[in-house]
Formats: C-alpha cells, sequence, structure tokens
C-alpha cells in the first residue's frame, strides 16, 4: 500500500471530527460543476459549493500527492480512496472524464495559493503529516 494512504488511513483513525464534515454544514448545490470548481482555485468561497468542491479538492490533493510522493496525477483522481472514501460527492477521474478536463484547461499547475487551496492545503498537511515527514 502507497504510504500515503496509509498515512491517510491513520489520519482518519485518530480524528474522527472534523470541521469540513458535511453532516454539520449547510450545502449550496450546483448544476455548474466547473464554473464553481474553476472559482474555488481563485476567489474565497464563503459556502459549501456541491459537487464543485469535491472536485476542487480532488484535483488539489492528487496535484499535490504527486509532487510530494512521485505519483500519477491521472491514476490518483481516478484512485477511490483519493479523499478517504468519505466524500460522498467525489467522482473518480474516469468516470467523469470531461468536467476534470474542463476544470483542469483553467487552472495553472503548480497550484497557485490563491481562493481556498491555502484551506484546503492545510488540510492536505494535516491528513499526510506522518507520510511527509519521511520524506
Amino acid at each position: 500500500m502507497e504510504d500515503w494512504k496509509i498515512a491517510s488511513q491513520v489520519y482518519h483513525l485518530i480524528n474522527k471530527h472534523h470541521t469540513d464534515d458535511l453532516n454539520r454544514v449547510d450545502i449550496t448545490w450546483t448544476d455548474d460543476t466547473v464554473k464553481w470548481a474553476v472559482k474555488h482555485f481563485n476567489d474565497y468561497i464563503d459556502e459549501w459549493v456541491y459537487p464543485a468542491k469535491s472536485y476542487f479538492v480532488a484535483i488539489c490533493y492528487a496535484s499535490w500527492l504527486s509532487e510530494d510522493f512521485d505519483e500519477n496525477f491521472f491514476e490518483l483522481l481516478d484512485d477511490k480512496y483519493l479523499l478517504a472514501d468519505n466524500d460522498p460527492h467525489f467522482v473518480q477521474y474516469s468516470l467523469d472524464i470531461t468536467t476534470y478536463e474542463n476544470i483542469i484547461k483553467q487552472i495553472t499547475f503548480p497550484l497557485k495559493m490563491t481562493g481556498m487551496v491555502p484551506d484546503v492545503r492545510k488540510y492536505y498537511e494535516d491528513e499526510f503529516k506522518i507520510a511527509l515527514e519521511k520524506i
């Protein structure tokens, strides 16, 4: 098993309560997933816009995991455990290539620390701290 998956599993076994628990927030639904996902990269969004947020977080995590653990970005996006199997709105890359590609072509890599990216980066660093310390 990959180091990042082990770190994620350990983190979620130890940490049961999360500030981004979808059962504790009001969710706004959108049909314009691409537009809202891209907005998350550029603007501070003070609401929980789904399913766009799931695509945004998945791209962030896949980008950073690919850099930090030398994994393939698209294989990570297609891994059902990318978001620790705890985001019911996460869709694997192979199941919605068009949406992912339309988002990806509108953002830059490496990801800039703008919009909601810094918030997600903090969650990422908390979750993968154990594995990142080994690098």
